[in-house]
């Protein structure tokens, strides 16, 4: 069986791409297409494969600005020749499910997200955009819905990564999606021995949906230690924001991430996700998590046993939760925190996925 794997850009390593290298280890064969590549970012586990690009990957200033060539991809990616193919798995989060496949072949799309500045989260983008691109997309904004709408209809069969994504999906799609949790490297992470440690921890790509910005000023106002790894268009802002008990170290090696967070009090997670593979690993390291209670955090994060929700996203909501947890840091027990997040396992996910390949392919071959 022949295999094709697409994803959306591979510029930088996080959630999505982790899910990629995991859908690699099952199909060691599959061949990689995307819209643009910047390889020296790439681990080798995905190097190893051959990664074909669209023609977005040739033009002026892709490699960082890729975003800016939105209104571009649907026609590349329909223009890719998938008909060697008896099975395409697309990584969807941006434009990825676009592409055309034989009748007899598989489409199965992983769903992380309908495209977040095309349906729900378009105001925040808009109101974070410059003066040009807020008066093109509005512009864009009407036909890359149609498109992404009828893209979906194309699509064999849809698996979210998510409770959450699959009734957006419903929403913005008007599909059913099964639900396949990502995959998390639990092996990876050993819950430290006891509760406590030295500060608090955010870690992801900086920008503005995530919402950082909630944990720099409530740690800056409650004069508690929290560092920031990780960086993107947001960081200059964020940096302004911030007092002195706030530290920003940038993108780190993955030894040193392991190292913080095991030395954490506890994660903040501050953003509306749409999973959330960083606060699964926190609670794999025995560090609780304080998240805000929408999308994804409210299927991984246990209230009161692996962390605390709050229910409003403002930086007030965010310190009453740090007072709250401080109140009952002792109670959270690290080996019970390791044993949740082991739901989440890699394991799981590949045993989902290759059941939902199978489903896709009994479907296709009734009459």
């Amino acid at each position: 069986m022949r295999v094709a794997l697409v994803h959306y850009w591979l510029s930088v390593m996080g959630g999505g791409e982790k899910v990629l290298e995991a859908l690699c280890r099952l199909y060691p064969q599959a061949d990689i297409y995307t819209h643009v590549l910047r390889p020296e970012n790439l681990p080798a586990e995905l190097r190893r494969h051959a990664i074909r690009t669209t023609f977005i990957n040739a033009l002026p200033g892709s490699a960082r600005h890729y975003q800016k060539y939105l209104p571009l991809m649907p026609l590349a990616l329909e223009q890719l020749d998938l008909t060697a193919y008896d099975l395409v798995i697309s990584s969807e989060s941006g434009p990825a499910k676009g592409v055309i496949t034989r009748p007899d072949a598989l489409h199965l799309c992983y769903c992380h997200s309908p495209m977040r500045y095309l349906w729900d989260s378009w105001p925040t983008y808009q109101r974070n955009a410059g003066r040009l691109t807020r008066l093109f997309s509005r512009l864009l904004l009407p036909r890359l819905r149609r498109w992404d709408y009828l893209s979906a209809q194309r699509v064999d069969r849809i698996v979210a990564n998510s409770r959450h994504v699959a009734r957006r999906v419903r929403k913005y799609w008007r599909r059913e999606a099964a639900v396949v949790h990502p995959p998390v490297d639990t092996r990876t992470f050993a819950p430290r021995e006891s509760p406590g440690g030295e500060h608090y921890l955010c870690f992801g790509r900086l920008t503005c949906y995530k919402r950082v910005d909630l944990a720099v000023q409530a740690c800056t106002r409650l004069q508690r230690p929290l560092i920031v790894i990780g960086d993107g268009e947001d960081r200059r802002r964020l940096e302004a924001l911030a007092g002195p008990s706030v530290r920003f170290l940038g993108r780190q090696e993955d030894a040193t991430v392991r190292e913080l967070l095991s030395r954490s009090r506890a994660l903040l997670f501050p953003g509306e996700e749409d999973f959330g593979i960083v606060p699964v690993e926190a609670m794999s390291a025995g560090v609780p998590v304080i998240a805000y209670g929408r999308g994804g955090a409210r299927e991984t994060v246990r209230d009161g046993v692996t962390g605390l929700l709050f229910a409003e996203q403002t930086p007030e909501a965010l310190e009453e939760a740090i007072r709250r947890f401080e109140s009952c840091e002792a109670t959270f027990d690290p080996a019970a925190l390791h044993a949740h997040a082991e739901h989440f396992s890699e394991e799981r996910f590949a045993r989902g996925m290759l059941a939902e390949v199978e489903k896709g392919f009994q479907d296709l071959r009734m009459p």
